[in-house]
């Protein structure tokens, strides 16, 4: 099966499924329904912060007057106070790359309450811990409508978002002219964007200071470039002769031409299109380019001479020219099915990323692409997989599965990586305006917790540590476990040691209905909770306390547990297993 990637010819899935793409829909509505009966809603005025910043919190209702909050790094409280009113300030610490859980929380009746969580992240490159959210329609919107969409992003923590197919021709971005730019434009598929919604978008990411990303092929060009300035010799061809461009075919109408497809290593190419982005950078404030590519083409591919192309050695010259035209922009990579990542790594790229096809199918492919893309860098660049869910349900009207998703957010965020999955709605296709499946109501509710999660426990999550398989065992009869990947009936551990501190992840795959994270038709199953597990730890070192914490239980808030040492035989009792729960052994 031939694979492209996000917003160019799987297209025609969407345009078939006859899903809308001029108007914004909000299947989030996530203003108005992020709280729950029992946690009160907390926004933050930025996406992220850098240390000695201004940090300011505003809640959705007021709390009893003895309620107090503490700000939180890694379970330990670094900082305590009473809060007065529905808004107060803090001030971001000196410590650099560094993820907290703000909780607000109060004593009642001799148990603790927790009121509402918040995650904080203090960086100062967002590239340290990517969180990649998107756009893909750009109609006539009030300034409302893109406040609604961009304060939802802030709630998820997103510091990066790219606006997909948002530019007027894949070879000249700019509609009209750096003097006069047109006030709107067709893009690819003949929608109408229009430049007032696109700079507010811009102008609306950068007051939550997100980073935004221009979307545009390394290597595309319409059936006008030549009168454009592109020159024939800039293609590539399916034969030595260069009588056969190659191209991707689009049906017309819907789209306003074929894409051909140009040789990225060709300097010409570079320069045209690098003199083509930074003229679009002076009337669009983008802070970097996210390029894109259609994956293996499966073919021998030849430039205008004769000579073949490697496209993954094409890609690094390429990112490295655009780095070169624009040396103060951000870029990143899309490595279909993982084509070309090991080059795309080499080059200045951000962070690394990974749309998602077969036969990457099970949970274990999925870590198995993040920790390739670890080795290529040492860690040093991140993760964000873009993986579309409920794919097949997709191609209707509907409503995503809440365990499906929240099982392959648990395995990516586990194992260190983010998902590309939020914008103005969720992704079930790579085409990005297919907005076919909503959010229920406790999946709303679930994303803003699972991103408070990522964010908040980014150092344990994302920073360090060598992946280790703990010796855990169930001290009872309600849980069997099984290291990473996944087996029927059982829990899955994960583990990763800090020297200083053993972390240990628990997935309750038990009763799963697969192991097929994409869950293309919504048939993941609920996990039965476990209550009050009790488990064994063997540990040679000395414990100097546990915590636990879960997206899904008081909205990520740390909790000690309990525990019993003997030796090296440490028991402790879990209050409650979900989906996922992050057990924290620190030693003495």
């Amino acid at each position: 099966m031939k694979i492209y990637s996000a917003g160019v010819l799987m297209m025609l899935a969407a345009i078939s499924c006859g899903c809308k793409k001029d108007k914004l829909v909000d299947n989030t509505d996530l203003i108005k329904t992020i709280t729950t009966t029992n946690l009160a809603g907390i926004s933050t005025d930025k996406a992220f912060y850098k240390p000695g910043d201004e940090i300011v919190f505003t809640l959705d209702k007021a709390l009893p007057a003895t309620a107090k909050v503490r700000y939180k790094q890694s379970g330990t409280i670094v900082q305590s106070a009473t809060v007065t009113g529905t808004s107060w300030k803090w001030t971001a610490p000196t410590a650099d790359f560094t993820g907290y859980m703000v909780e607000l929380f109060d004593t009642v009746n001799g148990q603790e309450k927790i009121y509402g969580t918040i995650a904080v992240d203090v960086s100062s490159d967002p590239a340290r811990f990517p969180r990649n959210g998107f756009l893909s329609a750009y109609g006539k919107l009030s300034d409302a409508d893109i406040k609604t969409v961009m304060s939802s992003l802030n709630r998820y923590h997103m510091n990066y978002v790219q606006f997909q197919d948002w530019e007027y021709k894949h070879h000249e971005p700019l509609a009209g002219t750096v003097a006069k730019p047109d006030a709107s434009w067709k893009d690819i598929a003949n929608r109408d964007n229009y430049l007032a919604t696109v700079q507010g978008y811009i102008t609306a990411a950068h007051s939550y200071n997100m980073k935004t990303l221009h979307y545009n092929l390394a290597y595309g060009s319409l059936n006008d470039a030549a009168a454009d300035g592109v020159n024939e010799q800039w293609y590539l061809f399916d034969d030595a002769t260069h009588s056969e461009k190659e191209v991707a075919s689009l049906p017309q109408p819907p789209f306003k031409s074929d894409l051909y497809i140009m040789d990225p290593s060709n300097t010409g190419w570079q320069q045209y299109l690098a003199g083509k982005t930074n003229d679009m950078y002076k009337v669009f404030n983008f802070d970097g380019y996210q390029i894109d590519q259609l994956g293996n083409r499966d073919k021998t591919l030849y430039n205008y001479s004769g000579g073949t192309v490697d496209l993954p050695t094409a890609f690094n010259s390429f990112i490295k020219a655009m780095k070169v035209a624009s040396p103060t922009k951000s870029l990143v990579m899309n490595a279909v099915t993982q084509y070309g990542q090991p080059q795309i790594a080499d080059a200045p790229v951000d962070f690394l990323y990974s749309e998602v096809w077969p036969p990457n199918e099970g949970y274990k492919d999925l870590v198995d692409i993040i920790k390739s893309n670890d080795a290529l860098t040492g860690g040093t660049k991140k993760s964000v997989l873009a993986a579309y869910m409920d794919y097949d349900l997709a191609a209707n009207p509907g409503y995503f599965s809440t365990p499906g998703v929240l099982f392959t957010d648990a395995v990516i965020f586990a194992h260190g990586g983010s998902h590309l999955e939020l914008g103005e709605h969720m992704l079930g296709k790579e085409y990005f305006p297919n907005n076919n499946l909503q959010m229920r109501d406790d999946l709303k509710v679930a994303m803003v917790s699972y991103y408070d999660f990522l964010t908040a426990y980014e150092n344990l999550l994302r920073d360090g540590g060598t992946f280790n398989n703990p010796a855990i065992t169930p001290g009872d009869s309600q849980t069997k476990l099984n290291n990473f990947p996944p087996q029927t009936g059982q829990v899955s551990v994960i583990g990763k040691d800090f020297g200083n501190k053993q972390v240990i992840h628990l997935i309750n795959f038990a009763n799963a209905a697969s192991f097929d994270w994409r869950d293309r038709n919504g048939t993941q199953a609920v996990p039965h909770p476990v209550s009050n597990g009790r488990f064994n730890f063997t540990s040679a070192k000395t414990v100097k306390k546990i915590w636990v914490a879960s997206p899904d239980i008081d909205g990520g808030a740390s909790k000690d547990v309990a525990y019993t040492q003997s030796g090296n035989a440490v028991t402790f009792t879990l209050p409650m297993l979900k989906y996922w729960d992050m057990i924290v052994v620190e030693y003495q």
